[in-house]
């Protein structure tokens, strides 16, 4: 049901290029997911999505169990129904919001126990109980729970965070129901070699279908970002898709896919969309700028996406003077075409012997 076709390796890097083979289709890697935390990817329609290229999304275990709820995507036929996506689809934990909420949280060995930000109501979510939701939200590709600590944690609070998750997975493992969604094991130990190492010495028997990297892009410096990459991606099994959760600035998914990576999410494409700020094969464009004002010219001349193709920048800079919420599905609908032309571009370069020189090219831009 799941499969891990790995087709290429570059010979003067890590990457490779492959296909990995989900119930809902083929998942051609290296590839970006967009997020839908709560069932869509924001100011973006299902149609307008595939129009983008993309063949994976994401969506959030914790706050889709805030709202509608778990029972509720599960009376309404499960995720793909709900969202109008038949495509792949992977959730995560609720591991992150460990992280990311941490004001509202309490923390022990059963289970992390949020307050709602929405209502102030207690959310407990146990290993069991996270996936327990992910069964009912019915993903094709679902996480276990873990704990993502700060990239400031010391060594002493690292590697508790390291074995809780490992003790964590475990659990996960022995609760999940459904042999027709993939559970990933995450790999943990913040920008410490040897924490790293542990994480993953933990998890490996566990023989999971996939292993993610987790808790990067939470402080650290780009440089040691790669580095933490850099270790961990070579120690994971090379016949199973290798995901890095949350990490996607343009230079972090180039760099990081010539250490190995095959899987990536992040919010950017679509929050700098509604800040006004593009990605484009000369670089950022910032569509609020008064230069664009009256100019005829495609936002990116290379790119074929709706917004390229049917309009100047001069209009698009409108809808951003204006405050029109067009703005807001135009430009998302390029930056995730964006991406998508990306992680394309960085596939043929593998499949031809030439991804270093791709990954210099991208990072020429600036991006």
């Amino acid at each position: 049901m799941f499969r891990f076709e790995l087709l290429a390796e570059d010979p003067d890097t890590q990457a490779r290029a492959g296909i990995w083979h989900t119930p809902h289709g083929p998942v051609p890697t290296p590839t970006f997911m967009p997020v839908g935390t709560r069932g869509t990817v924001k100011a973006v329609t299902a149609t307008q999505l595939r129009s983008t290229g993309a063949s994976m999304i994401l969506a959030n275990t914790y706050h889709l169990a805030l709202r509608p709820s778990a029972d509720t995507v599960e009376r309404l036929g499960g995720l793909h129904a709900f969202m109008d996506w038949d495509g792949p689809i992977l959730t995560d934990s609720g591991g992150f919001q460990v992280f990311s909420l941490a004001e509202n949280l309490k923390i022990d060995e059963h289970a992390a126990t949020f307050r709602s930000h929405i209502d102030g109501s207690k959310l407990e979510l146990s290993p069991e109980a996270s996936i327990g939701i992910q069964n009912q939200l019915g993903a094709d590709c679902i996480m276990a729970m873990d704990q993502c600590l700060p990239a400031t944690a010391d060594d002493k609070a690292m590697q508790g965070a390291v074995d809780r998750t490992t003790r964590w997975a475990l659990r996960s493992r022995e609760a999940h129901k459904r042999d027709d969604q993939a559970l990933f094991g995450i790999v943990q130990g913040g920008i410490n070699r040897e924490l790293r190492e542990r994480s993953v010495d933990g998890l490996l028997p566990l023989d999971f279908p996939g292993y993610a990297i987790g808790g990067l892009s939470v402080g650290e410096s780009a440089e040691e970002m790669d580095a933490a990459v850099g270790w961990t991606a070579p120690l994971l099994p090379a016949d199973r898709p290798r995901y890095l959760m949350g990490v996607g600035r343009p230079r972090d998914l180039v760099e990081s896919v010539c250490r190995g990576v095959d899987l990536f999410d992040c919010v950017m494409p679509t929050r700098n969309a509604r800040g006004s700020t593009a990605y484009t094969s000369q670089g950022i464009v910032k569509m609020r700028n008064a230069k664009h004002a009256n100019d005829p010219s495609p936002l990116d001349p290379a790119c074929d996406c709706e917004a390229c193709t049917r309009h100047s920048r001069a209009y698009l800079r409108h809808l951003f003077h204006t405050e029109e919420l067009l703005r807001f599905t135009l430009l998302s609908i390029h930056n995730l075409r964006y991406y998508q032309r990306l992680m394309a571009g960085m596939r043929q370069a593998i499949l031809d012997g030439q991804a270093a020189a791709y990954r210099d090219e991208i990072l020429a831009t600036g991006q």
